[in-house]
């Protein structure tokens, strides 16, 4: 006898809740519309139907000075979902990543009732620092759902919870990033588009403006003319105005995303902070550099326990550090310009990086199953494994 389907996520960030809409959705097309899910979410998992315990912009916290008096508000959600947990007796319970809130809800749940199994999409960064979170994650978590392909084996390694690499979801946008042969031909033609990237944070854009400004001006100084792109979000577009005022290179500030992806695919180079946006440009076949600065206690406090290759995540999952990187004293700007100038032209340097980004499509899967489908079809089956009959389809694992 089979029943509907109850399934609780829990996703604090805007980022997370975009993975829990798509998720919702490849659930509800493989278990039907009965399935109900409950949970903590934002826009993109209230269009699929769910009704958010609370808001998440209750959990933002700005800057450390405000951490000690959020934290009693914040330990009482955490509390608060966990009960909800309880109360609901869900199929499984779906943690997105937030470790710090989304795991000590797991934890409490766990404790309480072992029987609902949890599924975490998008684990710690293990592979980073604190490893010893692996094992840890092991007591409460029963499958992890991977963004990044290297994930899996790093968590077997450290003795974690069962992983599967699901897919990023950059993959739904490749096709976006990517030119047409009329923007490839633009992507060869003078003046060059350079795109510049300081970061979607405010203090990003404040460490990072200043010196990415100077090596624009020193590289239009060797190479001649460029057409300056600046992506950014709307929140951050005067801002990112004021930052950009005195460079003697101004650049087109464009925060409408059809506008960005058009820029991505006629863009020769880029100058980038580290992060995400490392893994976007390289599956657009876009050489760069990348660099970043934080303050002095975030530098005390990685170079003690970060422990990775490369802070790129393009060279992470390439497993090769092909894109220069300049962090801290290293970025200066005649280190960037220098590193810009050669990938322009048809060079060594250039090649280097084209032909690595080309491995990307393999490596990440892109053109198989959908991140969300994949995800999905783990979910339903972690559920089968523990005796819970329900209606729908079978999972495609």
């Amino acid at each position: 006898m089979t029943r509907d389907l109850k399934i609780f996520l829990v996703a604090t960030e805007e980022s997370g809740d975009r993975l829990g809409g798509a998720l919702m959705q490849a659930l509800r097309e493989r278990a039907g519309d009965d399935v109900q899910f409950i949970g903590v979410g934002a826009h993109a998992m209230a269009a699929q139907g769910l009704h958010s315990l609370f808001p998440i912009h209750e959990l933002a916290i700005m800057g450390f000075s405000a951490i000690p008096r959020r934290v009693p508000a914040i330990l009482r959600r955490i509390r608060e979902t966990a009960n909800a947990v309880l109360s609901a007796r869900p199929d499984a319970l779906i943690i997105i990543d937030s470790p710090d809130f989304t795991h000590r809800v797991a934890r409490r749940v766990r404790a309480a009732d072992p029987s609902i199994p949890i599924v975490n999409y998008v684990p710690p960064a293990v592979w980073a620092w604190r490893p010893w979170r692996a094992k840890t994650m092991r007591r409460y978590v029963d499958h992890a759902l991977a963004l990044l392909p290297f994930e899996p084996a790093v968590h077997r390694k450290l003795g974690g919870p069962e992983c599967s690499y699901v897919g990023h979801p950059l993959a739904h946008q490749v096709a976006a990033l990517r030119p047409n042969a009329e923007e490839a031909r633009r992507r060869v033609t003078d003046p060059p588009v350079v795109l510049v990237l300081p970061g979607s944070r405010g203090s990003e854009i404040r460490r990072l403006a200043g010196v990415f400004g100077e090596a624009i001006a020193r590289l239009h100084e060797r190479a001649g003319g460029i057409e300056l792109v600046l992506p950014t979000v709307p929140a951050l577009r005067d801002q990112v105005a004021a930052a950009t005022a005195s460079w003697a290179v101004r650049p087109r500030i464009v925060v409408d995303p059809a506008e960005k992806q058009e820029a991505y695919r006629t863009a020769r180079v880029a100058l980038t902070k580290s992060g995400t946006v490392t893994l976007e440009l390289a599956l657009a076949g876009i050489p760069m550099a990348a660099a970043y600065k934080v303050s002095g206690f975030e530098v005390w406090v990685a170079r003690r326990l970060v422990h990775v290759p490369s802070v790129i995540l393009a060279n992470l999952v390439l497993g090769q550090n092909v894109v220069p990187e300049f962090i801290q004293e290293a970025c200066t700007a005649d280190a960037l310009a220098e590193t810009l100038l050669p990938l322009l032209a048809d060079t060594p340097e250039r090649r280097r990086q084209t032909e690595a980004f080309a491995r990307l499509d393999v490596i990440m899967e892109i053109g198989s199953r959908a991140p969300a489908g994949r995800a999905a079809d783990i979910v339903l089956g972690t559920i089968r494994q523990h005796g819970q009959p329900f209606a729908g389809t079978a999972p495609n694992l």
